[in-house]
């Protein structure tokens, strides 16, 4: 293992440029350590059918948890103005205020072998079987991201159907009408335009 030592300026949205870097560098890793303050905190508490969104000065407490190269799974805690402690899934939607300095610890996860390794076909969106739900999901037994798209969807009172992934490749991934639109972060990008409104079963 190796720490290594990040940072993020005034503006940048935490959860995806955590999740983009990881993606990058092809990084599997820890979260060690964190300081820092927001402006804007999106988080998911327990229970809850959509993320919790707090505006302030924002300082960060904790930050905890893992990143691959096909996402980030990590734990928020933090202070508002008054002391009051909040917490949950960091989401996407969390924006650095004047910055943000991680200790990460990357682990040496040795690489596929070639004949292993997912071909560009097998790396496409899987498109699901045709259905007469409207939103479709393509998801991995085991996979938080899956859990967290199909708790939003529940808590919007949205029917939908999910397959189980036959090929390698990110997940969730979500379609609409027959399109696709990308991961959960696609689908929650959609909620907050308000454009999951009005979906339900195919007359």
């Amino acid at each position: 293992m190796r720490a290594l030592p990040l940072h993020f300026d005034a503006g940048s949205d935490l959860h995806r440029s955590l999740e983009a870097y990881a993606a990058e560098q092809g990084l599997h890793g820890f979260v060690i350590s964190v300081v820092g303050n927001l402006r804007q905190a999106a988080f998911q508490c327990p229970g809850q059918a959509q993320p919790t969104v707090l505006q302030g000065d924002l300082e960060v407490i904790t930050l905890q948890g893992t990143l691959a190269p096909d996402g980030v799974h990590l734990h928020l805690s933090l202070s508002d103005g008054h002391c009051q402690v909040w917490g949950g899934h960091l989401e996407p939607g969390t924006l650095v205020q004047k910055g943000v300095d991680l200790l990460v610890g990357v682990l040496d996860v040795a690489a596929p072998a070639p004949e292993q390794a997912p071909s560009t076909a097998a790396a496409a969106p899987q498109a699901p079987p045709a259905s007469g739900e409207r939103v479709q999901l393509v998801v991995r037994a085991g996979c938080p991201w899956c859990r967290r798209a199909q708790r939003l969807l529940d808590g919007l009172g949205i029917p939908h159907q999910a397959v189980e992934a036959t090929s390698p490749g990110p997940v969730p991934q979500v379609w609409v009408d027959g399109r696709w639109i990308g991961g959960y972060d696609a689908l929650v990008d959609l909620k907050v335009r308000g454009q999951l409104q009005g979906l339900g079963p195919a007359r």
